[in-house]
């Protein structure tokens, strides 16, 4: 596949039905087509279709999701757009090493790029979704980009670097996608409260850094199934556990 045709937009709880119109026109100008809405303001509003222009038909086509996690379902990779840095929100990386990274990947691989809300973009829960972190830089004064100028921003240098990237000198693995991460991370989150080693009052705290760790290995299906593996073998071994010891 053609690097444009593996790359979906997917857009999380959108305010502005215009906005979304001009997203639709930023990726048809672009060679974009495949649009995910999450969650969205009504997407049939007049405004959607007027400020869409001629880029109608990715309206009409767009997919409604009730979830960021099922969005991404058949995606290897996803990249969650955000201005702020913390805690949760390092290794950020520009859209054009965001490019680079996928352009070395398995041709048959997909990707997603994730933006947020108008006012508040993604929620940290969403952000540790996602494989990897990207950001616009813009100045100090004022770092706010509208939606769809970032959208547009994203895609330009997608369709810039489609046309320059190498081939990868060996063959790229097929890396395990979000339908089967996200069923490990459930599975780890179950087995680490059951030995005590989550805090249950907060286990999105440690499972976060979790998260980062094993989209830094970058595992494929044969690794997925080995962690999974291993932590059935913990829950059968832990049946008759009692709790830390001391608590």
């Amino acid at each position: 596949m053609d690097l444009k045709q593996r790359v979906s937009i997917v857009l999380v709880g959108t305010q502005s039905p215009g906005n979304i119109g001009m997203v639709c026109r930023a990726m048809k100008n672009m060679g974009l087509a495949d649009l995910r809405l999450v969650n969205p303001c009504r997407v049939d509003h007049p405004d959607a279709a007027m400020f869409a222009v001629s880029a109608r038909d990715l309206l009409d086509a767009a997919r409604i999701f009730t979830s960021l996690e099922e969005a991404l379902s058949d995606c290897e990779f996803s990249v969650a757009t955000t201005r702020r840095h913390g805690k949760y929100r390092n290794e950020i990386c520009t859209p054009v090493q965001i490019v680079e990274r996928f352009s070395g990947c398995a041709p048959t691989s997909r990707m997603a790029l994730v933006f947020g809300r108008e006012d508040s973009g993604l929620t940290t829960d969403e952000v540790a979704l996602c494989r990897w972190q990207a950001t616009i830089e813009t100045a100090d004064e004022y770092g706010s980009l509208n939606l769809s100028q970032a959208v547009l921003i994203f895609c330009y240098e997608l369709l810039k670097g489609a046309g320059t990237a190498a081939a990868p000198a060996t063959p790229a693995r097929e890396l395990a996608g979000s339908a089967s991460l996200e069923p490990l991370y459930s599975q780890m989150e179950r087995t680490f409260l059951k030995i005590g080693y989550l805090n249950p009052q907060n286990p999105d705290h440690m499972m976060r850094s979790l998260r980062r760790i094993f989209s830094r290995a970058e595992l494929d299906e044969r690794e997925v199934s080995a962690l999974r593996g291993l932590l059935s073998q913990i829950d059968w071994a832990t049946a008759e556990f009692k709790g830390k010891k001391g608590a």
